[in-house]
């Protein structure tokens, strides 16, 4: 079903991310980079990475090879001509792959990251183990993913525009009557907070941190193998 509604979305999924989000989410981006820029990391994995904007923006840290993964090909394809557009080509691969059976060998990647996928895993804790696995010993995993304000009166305003604003303009620009009234069904179910440490921490991951964005409307969650 995800897969299906990612591919049917994919033109218009660039457009919308910073539409609905009034271009926020670049800045959330910039924030995983800066999370990661002190290990140095030169080979990054992106899981779920969309049409790779996370990728993209990765690849600014310098000496840096990423890889991104996701179930949806239409994503991918997209992805794919913006990264040959910056001639980023060298730098960064996007391939078809499922966030619970990853391909590469245990102890890979220098660093993993997700931007707004984790929430979307068939296996929440089956996708963190494999991310666990591949990652090396002693390098981070960033973890980017929507939250819910929790004070007044931004909770309120975020509950109307994420319940009603938000997926009307979806349907209406990406044509599927069900893509954006999942996103926030999906972020309703997420364990948030503290929730989603104690979920890393069973996971394998050590010394595991939240960074609250823009009020509580994104999180940045960053952990060690």
């Amino acid at each position: 079903m995800v897969q299906n509604m990612f591919n049917n979305i994919a033109p218009k999924y660039d457009l919308l991310n910073h539409l609905l989000s009034a271009g926020i989410d670049k800045g959330w981006r910039r924030k995983v980079c800066r999370a990661l820029a002190a290990g140095h990391p030169e080979t990054i994995l992106d899981v779920a990475t969309g049409t790779g904007d996370l990728a993209i923006e990765l690849a600014k840290l310098p000496n840096t090879r990423i890889i991104g993964i996701d179930i949806a090909e239409d994503m991918l394809k997209i992805g794919r001509k913006k990264i040959e557009k910056k001639g980023l080509t060298q730098r960064i691969t996007l391939e078809p792959g499922d966030s619970e059976n990853i391909r590469f060998a245990d102890n890979t990647f220098d660093a993993i990251t997700v931007a707004f996928g984790v929430r979307n895993y068939e296996n929440l804790e089956k996708g963190l183990r494999e991310m666990y696995r591949v990652l090396k010993p002693g390098k981070k995993t960033a973890i980017l993913e929507f939250s819910k304000p929790a004070a007044f009166p931004m909770k309120n305003l975020y509950q109307f525009y994420f319940n009603h604003i938000l997926p009307a303009i979806g349907r209406m620009v990406s044509k599927d009557p069900m893509a954006y009234t999942y996103l926030p069904e999906s972020v309703a179910r997420f364990p948030e907070k503290n929730a989603f440490l104690e979920v890393l921490k069973k996971t394998g991951f050590k010394n595991p941190t939240q960074k609250r964005l823009t009020f509580g409307i994104a999180t940045l969650y960053v952990a060690e193998k």
